[in-house]
């Protein structure tokens, strides 16, 4: 199993491939992908910074967008109760998962559905767009950011599809640091609780074992949480999220 610190910094490198603002330095981290939509603009990592500071100088990089602040283990401690005394707001925590690939439980594919890697951006992200609360009118920005995507791994766009052709699911999966980060694990709202989000992780799993990987991470909802701990992940840490 990969060290937590690197599990962080694959999740920096995916949302840093979304920036198009200023990252800064390692003891603020920020990224702006200028869709409105929270968790695509926000603060990745604070260290060796004042919080007032690192608040004030946030908010001047990221004005104008929704964000949020990612208060987790790589980060200062106390961050998360530094911000909310300056008026940060608390959101949601968010366990961060993993497993061992070879360990993960086995689960079926339900009959009518297809995986496979996908190269039409436009349809993907519509898709997880409507599951992930991507307003209509972000999804052209987040199709223009998906498009030039510029982090440091590889991005893997898989969708599930009905015989008819339609996307009913989808997942990203991020191939950075030696490991797997799963983000966009979702169902269309009438095709839940058939068991494709299970799939969908599954065949993100099974890509990066025929890639030589081996350890497979992902911050999960409260939702999700029972449904990936079925599949073998453990939380290893938690992110604390505020908006500000």
């Amino acid at each position: 199993m990969e060290s937590v610190d690197t599990l962080l910094a694959a999740h920096r490198a995916y949302l840093l491939g979304w920036n198009v603002g200023e990252a800064g330095d390692d003891d603020l981290v920020t990224y702006r992908s200028e869709v409105p939509h929270p968790p695509l603009n926000g603060v990745l990592r604070l260290v060796g910074r004042d919080p007032a500071d690192a608040l004030a100088e946030a908010r001047r990089r990221l004005d104008g967008v929704p964000r949020i602040w990612w208060a987790g283990p790589d980060s200062d401690t106390g961050t998360a109760d530094a911000l909310a005394s300056l008026g940060g707001v608390p959101v949601l925590n968010l366990p961060i998962m993993a497993t061992s690939i070879d360990q993960a439980t086995p689960a079926p594919t339900p009959t009518a559905l297809r995986i496979a890697e996908t190269s039409d951006v436009d349809e993907f992200v519509t898709a997880y767009a409507r599951v992930s609360g991507i307003p209509e009118a972000g999804v052209p920005t987040a199709i223009a950011r998906e498009r030039s995507f510029r982090g440091d791994g590889t991005v893997v766009r898989l969708a599930g599809r009905l015989d008819d052709g339609r996307i009913v699911g989808t997942a990203v999966a991020w191939l950075s640091h030696g490991l797997l980060t799963l983000y966009y694990v979702g169902t269309q709202p009438e095709h839940r609780r058939q068991g494709i989000g299970t799939a969908m992780t599954h065949a993100a799993l099974d890509l990066a074992r025929e890639r030589g990987i081996r350890t497979a991470a992902l911050t999960s909802t409260p939702i999700g949480e029972p449904v990936y701990r079925n599949l073998g992940f453990r939380t290893v840490g938690t992110f604390q999220l505020l908006s500000f």
